[in-house]
Protein backbone atom coordinates (compact mmCIF):
# COMPACT_ATOMS: atom_id res chain seq x y z
CA UNK A 1 0.00 0.00 0.00
CA UNK A 2 2.68 2.27 0.49
CA UNK A 3 4.53 1.79 -2.41
CA UNK A 4 1.14 2.68 -4.29
CA UNK A 5 1.15 5.83 -2.05
CA UNK A 6 4.66 6.51 -3.23
CA UNK A 7 4.28 6.28 -6.49
CA UNK A 8 1.39 8.40 -7.18
CA UNK A 9 3.27 10.61 -5.10
CA UNK A 10 6.03 10.41 -7.76
CA UNK A 11 3.59 11.01 -10.34
CA UNK A 12 2.16 13.80 -9.08
CA UNK A 13 5.27 15.55 -8.30
CA UNK A 14 6.23 15.11 -11.91
CA UNK A 15 3.01 16.34 -13.49
CA UNK A 16 2.87 19.29 -10.93
CA UNK A 17 6.67 20.32 -12.54
CA UNK A 18 5.34 19.94 -15.79
CA UNK A 19 1.90 21.77 -14.88
CA UNK A 20 4.76 24.95 -14.18
CA UNK A 21 6.98 24.75 -17.17
CA UNK A 22 3.53 24.11 -19.68
CA UNK A 23 1.11 26.26 -17.70
CA UNK A 24 -1.84 23.59 -18.24
CA UNK A 25 -4.01 22.37 -15.63
CA UNK A 26 -1.69 24.28 -12.86
CA UNK A 27 -4.73 24.36 -9.83
CA UNK A 28 -5.88 20.56 -10.75
CA UNK A 29 -2.22 19.52 -9.99
CA UNK A 30 -1.64 21.63 -6.89
CA UNK A 31 -5.21 20.37 -5.68
CA UNK A 32 -4.43 16.97 -6.66
CA UNK A 33 -0.82 17.43 -4.88
CA UNK A 34 -1.90 18.20 -1.63
CA UNK A 35 -4.02 15.34 -1.52
CA UNK A 36 -1.14 13.01 -2.12
CA UNK A 37 0.84 14.85 0.39
CA UNK A 38 -1.72 13.96 3.25
CA UNK A 39 -2.39 10.82 2.04
CA UNK A 40 1.36 10.05 2.51
CA UNK A 41 1.60 11.99 5.68
CA UNK A 42 -1.70 10.21 7.20
CA UNK A 43 0.12 6.58 5.93
CA UNK A 44 3.71 7.26 7.27
CA UNK A 45 2.18 8.51 11.02
CA UNK A 46 -0.32 5.13 11.08
CA UNK A 47 2.48 3.29 9.62
CA UNK A 48 4.80 4.20 13.05
CA UNK A 49 1.82 3.53 15.36
CA UNK A 50 1.63 -0.33 14.08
Amino acid sequence: MLAILWIIFVILLILWVVGFALHVAGGLIHILLVIALILLIVNLIAGRRR
